[in-house]
């Protein structure tokens, strides 16, 4: 990948280490677990997953504010309300967030209430949106299409490379298949791949690649395995009754027990998880 100039790996031992709040990384030895909803629905359903995911060493929350769906008449997140709950939130409970940013007027208003922007699959190749990203200082997730291929994710993140960010961290979230057993195929080829490609971080989300959450546990554990650097994994204090993506979603118990899980394959790749930690008084806000 020739034009890939500023993402390329450079030598074996090259990786970029990206911060997402002056506490949390990802891309260097300690492993990042990100987990919350799809999508906010209120300040109890945030406000119920930060304070079990702080006792269960989960060091992001993620959760959407403006979502595209396929169906015009689907739910399209809480927008504006939903950032301020956000914001409300990473504040209470001293973890970072990561929400998706659609639109290139979006990314200010997102950009002061959230510590990480995500590019959706469907934006990846949004080259106007991409370039806009490229001038903040913010790290930025970004998804692979649901059809691209492992260059074109790859200059996709040169593309906000190109226009001053450096901070970027990618995430396979499987494409599609004639299978549709799986909402998509989780390629955990492509994690190794961009491992020795690129710099990057890349971190994998096995609940948009399976759709079903029997089978988000294994795929989590197989993506540590393959050298992913962290995960994103959909969660919610009562799946069923989640708005949008309820089939995929764990439950906090089950979201937990997934984590202790990774452990000894953490261990066994020569990665880290932190201690789980005792749950603490959120800060007053």
């Amino acid at each position: 990948m020739q034009d890939a100039k500023l993402t390329a790996k450079a030598h074996d031992d090259h990786g970029t280490v990206i911060a997402l709040n002056d506490q949390i990384t990802v891309g260097g030895d300690e492993l990042l677990i990100v987990g919350g909803p799809c999508s906010v629905e209120s300040l109890d359903q945030m406000e119920a997953i930060a304070t079990q995911l702080g006792q269960h060493t989960i060091q992001a929350l993620r959760g959407g504010v403006y979502k595209p769906r396929t169906s015009p008449y689907a739910f399209q997140g809480m927008g504006e309300a939903g950032l301020a709950i956000l914001d409300r939130v990473r504040r209470r409970y001293h973890l970072p967030v990561i929400t998706e940013v659609m639109a290139i007027h979006q990314i200010e208003a997102i950009a002061a209430h959230a510590d990480v922007l995500q590019v959706g699959s469907r934006n990846m190749q949004n080259f106007d949106l991409l370039k806009a990203l490229g001038e903040i200082n913010q790290p930025v997730v970004l998804k692979r299409g649901l059809a691209a291929t492992i260059q074109e994710l790859v200059m996709a993140a040169e593309y906000i490379a190109a226009h001053g960010n450096p901070n970027i961290i990618l995430c396979e979230r499987g494409i599609r298949s004639f299978d549709n057993y799986t909402r998509n195929v989780l390629d955990l080829g492509a994690v190794v791949a961009l491992k020795q490609l690129t710099h990057l971080p890349v971190i994998v989300d096995p609940s948009h690649a399976a759709g079903k959450r029997e089978l988000v546990p294994s795929l989590a554990r197989a993506a540590i395995a393959a050298g992913a650097d962290g995960l994103m994994i959909e969660c919610h204090p009562v799946p069923e009754e989640s708005v949008s993506d309820a089939r995929q979603a764990l439950s906090l118990e089950d979201m937990a027990a997934l984590v202790e899980s990774l452990r000894p394959i953490a261990t066994a790749v020569g990665r880290t998880l932190p201690e789980a930690i005792a749950p603490r008084e959120p800060a007053l806000v």
